[in-house]
């Protein structure tokens, strides 16, 4: 089990700890967990009724890390917010905020960067920089939240990097997101995406059964796959199968597929036969993603008429799907564009 030090990315237990070795008094822990984790609060001097001198001890051992808004972009479109943070030591990231009928939904980052080279994505084309602490993947959120002055109801974790690749950390943010002392979030209104990590999949099943799984499918077979996602070279779609059976047996719950369709590689109508066949009597929705063209890659978008037959065969077969709405396709809203043109820009990292 891994374990972080800074402030924001220690659970109660951790912090309750960490305030006694301080010599200071065990309620504090309490109130600097509030002030962290319920009033979101970019620094130690805002904690109003916490002792400066016992704040700046504990934040000599513990430091306050976060997220640092550098740029938004809001579309035109359809409101969508695109966020490019910075972290401590000067990587960058980006999170989406999404607003629905239903209330609003954030989509963070679990990885500055991304090895999992999808040919698709462009997350991938710059590798993976590093991990994110449990704290930066809370505090998009957080920042977010404290940016629009609104409620933050549903998260997603879909943003750069591949969360599985960042397996305890995901899993300690989804413990504090989820904790009465903090945002309070509902399990339920949680998803994490996963490009396919197959032991990671029966692992997530058991230790949270309530948040919902997606996983990046983009292909009906493994030949394709292969050529699409590295990954496919390590897990066979027969064993991404087997675990996605597990997970809808264990938890009783449907599981997403994400399949983003390229014009002329996987969008054809014998390709959505396939689909079909795969995921025959599995509760499982299908969400067609029609790709976000990215520069660097010759994969295009499909066209209208071929999304609308692919949908159309998986109906026939009885099998739920959505066309994914594009949401703030005006200002870069896929994943990693936003961040590598940034860096191209600054030369940041």
């Amino acid at each position: 089990m891994e374990s972080w030090t800074d402030i924001r990315s220690m659970n109660m237990e951790e912090l309750t700890a960490a305030v006694e070795a301080a010599g200071e008094k065990k309620f504090r822990a309490k109130q600097i967990y509030g002030w962290l984790h319920q009033k979101l609060i970019r620094s130690g001097d805002e904690m109003k009724n916490v002792p400066a001198a016992c704040r700046e001890k504990i934040l000599r051992e513990h430091p306050l890390y976060g997220v640092t808004e550098v740029e938004r972009y809001v579309s035109k479109i359809d409101g969508t917010s695109k966020f490019l943070f910075e972290l401590y030591d000067g990587n960058i990231i980006e999170s989406v905020l999404m607003k629905y009928k239903h209330g609003n939904s954030v989509c963070i980052s679990s990885q500055a960067g991304c090895r999992m080279g999808c040919r698709f994505c462009a997350s991938t084309l710059l590798g993976l920089s590093r991990n994110l602490y449990p704290s930066e993947m809370l505090d998009q959120i957080y920042a977010i939240q404290r940016a629009t002055g609104e409620r933050v109801s549903h998260i997603v974790v879909m943003g750069t990097g591949e969360p599985f690749d960042n397996f305890e950390a995901l899993c300690r943010m989804i413990e504090m997101l989820t904790d009465e002392q903090g945002l309070h979030i509902s399990r339920r209104n949680i998803t994490v995406s996963t490009c396919g990590l197959v032991p990671k999949i029966y692992e997530f099943a058991d230790r949270y059964p309530q948040v919902t799984l997606a996983i990046s499918l983009h292909a009906p077979n493994d030949v394709m796959r292969r050529e699409l996602m590295p990954v496919a070279n390590r897990y066979a779609m027969k064993e991404l199968m087997e675990a996605a059976d597990y997970y809808v047996e264990k938890t009783g719950r449907r599981i997403t597929f994400e399949y983003s369709l390229v014009k002329d590689v996987n969008d054809q109508k014998e390709h959505a036969e396939m689909l079909s066949a795969l995921v025959k009597g599995l509760n499982c929705h299908i969400n067609l993603i029609p790709v976000n063209p990215v520069k660097e890659r010759e994969y295009r978008q499909s066209e209208q008429n071929h999304i609308q037959a692919f949908q159309h065969i998986l109906e026939k077969h009885h099998i739920q799907v959505t066309v994914r709405r594009e949401m703030g396709r005006d200002i870069s809203a896929a994943c990693g564009q936003l961040r590598k043109g940034y860096k191209e820009r600054s030369g940041n990292g």
